[in-house]
């Protein structure tokens, strides 16, 4: 059986081969790639050449000839010999056919695209189609060409004690004949309406997996549409071709004239005139001559990793409109002169070509790609569609993992072969054996900071810290997961100081409402000390840091034990939420006390209902089996939190509110840069103690000179501000940031510019009830600017700042904070 086996693989492999011819286009005088020259068949298939003038084309049935041809060069009909599959193809040149196509006074290619670009609103299906909806079948699959591998056993040291074999690529290509690396299929079902574009995955397969990776899922590899101002591909967006402004951006070059269905088509080159050396968007457009539409689009980046993504298009005549039809998406490895690291694990590259690198020899992992091809199908237009959950861009049903074979024989448009069934089947074994699900769901645990064991996952937050009032802060944490139970919940911690002797601990219990919005109900109860008028947005998500430099020069803290009741929710569509009711007893542990209507407050008890909520309208969500899940964020986004006093007497010793927002806003550009803005603010009314009001992280320590105020920088933090210099009642804060592409200083030196301005200004109401502390306020402002200049070897950088403005000091070096910064780069 298993030689029945290897007989039959070899022969699909060898049938595979049969109809699949590669070549290379060039000019016949200087032998100059010619590149994105046409190649079609007698059976109306075509493709076009690469860059490099490299072509591939692949056919059902056998190929008995195949046309080559190039503007300004003579059409070349080659017939195909027995046994032959690499064909070097040399083009005369003849300029007499460019009279054909020349349009007076300007480049024929950018008229054309000029008209392209008029006519995009009455092209694109998203803006002339009311409504439609299709199927698509999704298939991906990481892998190499057998063939490219050298199956060559080699010696890589030899004397007379010691013979090291190097059998690396033959165990990869025997490994690779039988099975693909990876491999996934999905089907889809897309929906039109009210300019809101919706998937629904319906089936999803993943070898080695019972449940699918949502991630992977999620992961945007091109565009939906051409159309788009911004093409992106590989979660990289970049200036569209045919953008409003592209033509001050792109050049363009007429290449040809072909048919597509009947109907002719320009083809035309473009590429960025200011990116040089495979830097930016390059490809090739087809665009009816009539109508002026996309009929198919050929984008690439060539670089570190070489991306290609191709759209198909079938022309509808009722509707005159050509519609997506197929995409197709592949990275193949490029050149650089730095191997890439990830997760632990090292990928090399052959260097630049035009540097002096010596050649090291190729290993399996140079053979390997990835590559995606979607074929959509049942298209309908203009018909009654309901759109279920609009405010979801992609979700996955419940079914979707658990389809059968009849579900995929129905919806796959080619059947598997040999070595994709055999994929399936190895990697499922495989993944079984080694509990990859299992890992994966620790990979993911750990990324988020938590460390599983059986049903709880324990919080690496809680282990290790340290600040000034407590010292070193050690202790355990967690929270039960679902091997505990998936509708009940159960979390806590306990923490002991060094330096002031108590411990902290809390504990508390929910359980599930709705999975689908990730829904929860539950108590706590905390004993633990924060610091002094901090904002705590609720809804924040913890981060996990291995380390927080903050708190390191902190000595201010308050005491509180608090009873609180909750549900968190996603309900609202592109929200989350939670609703608190709270009572507590605060103690501040510092010399404060609060005086209000003739008493002394040294501690006391505050009850509280309080709501935070963060709301994104502009960001991608995906809805899976288990809950709701941001796939692409986009700014601005939103978040308010409300704090209100809801008792008196003893649950309660004062009469207060409290108003926070936030907003967030982040503009990749598409050079590479990054421009971020952050303005918050806050206002109380009532009466309030310092413990609760707002000091806007300040980060910088009271010593005589910089060096000796040298610390780590925080975030988002006020870095020449003092800790407990300034305290507000109300204020405004407003951070922007522009960070510039990495700059090689050296091959280990690339460090990341990032200019930096803060400002602030504040009020504080009656200062004179707080005693115990000496500060100022801000309603003259807070001024500071600075450079950041991060990652600049193994993660480590460094800061300066420089305050200014009503509230400089008089010396000089006063002004002045000199920080570092340490960016964990985890390779992905």
């Amino acid at each position: 059986m298993k030689y029945l086996f290897g007989i039959l693989l070899l022969f699909s492999l060898s049938v595979q081969a049969q109809f699949q011819l590669n070549g290379i286009v060039k000019d016949a005088e200087n032998a100059k790639a010619l590149p994105f020259a046409s190649i079609s068949t007698p059976s109306g298939q075509n493709t076009i050449s690469d860059v490099d003038g490299k072509f591939t084309i692949t056919t059902l049935a056998p190929i008995r000839e195949f046309t080559i041809s190039y503007i300004g060069y003579d059409k070349k009909i080659t017939l195909v010999e027995n046994g032959k599959s690499f064909y070097m193809i040399a083009l005369q040149q003849n300029t007499n056919n460019l009279q054909e196509v020349l349009i007076p006074r300007e480049n024929p290619a950018v008229a054309i695209i000029r008209k392209t670009i008029a006519l995009k609103t009455q092209n694109n299906p998203e803006k002339r189609i009311p409504s439609f909806e299709f199927k698509c079948y999704n298939s991906l699959v990481i892998t190499a060409n057998p063939d490219s591998i050298s199956a060559k056993i080699d010696t890589l040291i030899t004397n007379k004690k010691n013979v090291k074999i190097d059998s690396s690529n033959y165990k990869f290509k025997k490994m690779i004949q039988n099975q693909h690396l990876f491999q996934t299929e999905k089907v889809s079902l897309f929906q039109f309406k009210n300019n809101h574009l919706k998937e629904t995955i319906l089936g999803s397969k993943m070898a080695g997996l019972k449940q699918p990776i949502y991630e992977i899922l999620g992961f945007k590899l091109q565009s939906f549409s051409i159309y788009d101002s911004n093409y992106e591909l590989f979660e990289t967006k970049y200036n569209s071709p045919i953008a409003n402004d592209a033509l001050k951006e792109y050049k363009y070059q007429l290449l040809d004239s072909i048919e597509i269905e009947g109907r002719n088509v320009y083809l035309i080159h473009f590429k960025n005139k200011k990116k040089k050396r495979a830097q930016g968007l390059e490809g090739v457009l087809y665009i009816d001559q009539n109508t002026y539409a996309i009929a198919k689009a050929v984008m690439r980046i060539k670089g570190v990793l070489d991306i290609s993504g191709t759209h198909e298009f079938n022309f509808l005549p009722q509707e005159n409109i050509w519609f997506p039809s197929k995409k197709s998406f592949k990275i193949v490895k490029g050149n650089n002169d730095d191997d890439l690291k990830l997760l632990g694990g090292t990928i090399q590259f052959e260097g630049d070509t035009e540097k002096d690198f010596k050649p090291r020899k190729k290993g399996a992992s140079d053979f390997i790609y990835l590559f995606s091809k979607s074929a959509n199908f049942e298209i309908q237009l203009n018909q009654p569609i309901e759109l279920k959950k609009g405010a979801i861009a992609l979700e996955i049903s419940k079914e979707a993992s658990e389809r059968k074979d009849e579900f995929w024989n129905t919806y796959r448009k080619d059947s598997l072969d040999i070595r994709s069934k055999r994929t399936y089947t190895v990697l499922d074994s495989i993944a079984k054996k080694n509990n990859l699900e299992l890992k994966i769901t620790v990979g993911r645990r750990l990324i988020n900071g938590f460390i599983p064991a059986g049903p709880i996952d324990f919080d690496l937050r809680k282990f290790f810290s340290y600040n000034n009032y407590e010292g070193f802060r050690v202790g355990l944490g967690g929270t039960t997961n679902d091997r505990f139970s998936k509708t009940i919940r159960i979390e806590g911690y306990t923490a002991y100081g060094t330096k002031d002797g108590t411990f902290k601990y809390n504990l508390g219990i929910g359980t599930r409402l709705s999975e689908p919005t990730n829904s929860w109900i539950g108590i706590a109860y905390t004993d633990d000390v924060r610091e002094i008028a901090s904002t705590v947005y609720a809804i924040d998500k913890r981060g996990f840091k291995i380390y927080d430099p903050r708190p390191f020069n902190i000595s201010t803290f308050y005491n509180y034990k608090n009873w609180k009741a909750y549900i968190e929710t996603k309900l609202i569509p592109k929200t989350e939420s939670i609703w608190e009711v709270a009572t507590a007893q605060v103690e501040p542990k510092f010399g404060y006390s609060y005086q209000l209507n003739g008493k002394s407050y040294t501690n006391y008890n505050m009850t509280t209902a309080m709501v935070s909520l963060r709301w994104s309208p502009f960001s991608d969500y995906m809805q899976t089996p288990t809950g709701r899940v941001e796939v692409e964020k986009r700014f601005p986004n939103f978040t308010f939190q409300l704090t209100k006093s809801i008792a008196s007497g003893e649950l309660n010793d004062f009469s207060f509110g409290k108003i926070d927002l936030k907003t967030e806003y982040e503009k990749k550009q598409l050079n590479g840069q990054k421009t971020s803005i952050l303005i918050q603010g806050g206002y109380t009314f009532g009466d309030l103690p310092i413990t609760h009001l707002y000091s806007i992280s300040p980060n910088n320590i009271t010593k005589e000179t910089i060096m000796q105020r040298i610390t780590i920088a925080g975030k988002n933090s006020f870095e020449t501000m003092f800790y407990n210099e300034f305290f507000s009642s109300e204020y405004l804060y407003f951070q922007i940031k522009h960070g510039f592409q990495r700059i090689t200083l050296f091959k280990k030196v690339k460090p990341s510019f990032v200019f930096v301005t803060r400002m602030a200004w504040g009020n504080l109401n009656h200062a004179e009830r707080h005693n115990g502390l000496d500060f100022k306020t801000l309603n003259q402002g807070y001024f500071e600017s600075g450079v950041e200049l991060n990652q600049i070897y193994k993660g480590l950088g460094l800061v300066g700042f420089y305050r200014y403005g009503p509230n400089g000091l008089l010396k000089l070096e006063d002004n002045i904070a000199i920080k570092l910064s340490y960016i964990l780069d985890l390779g992905f």
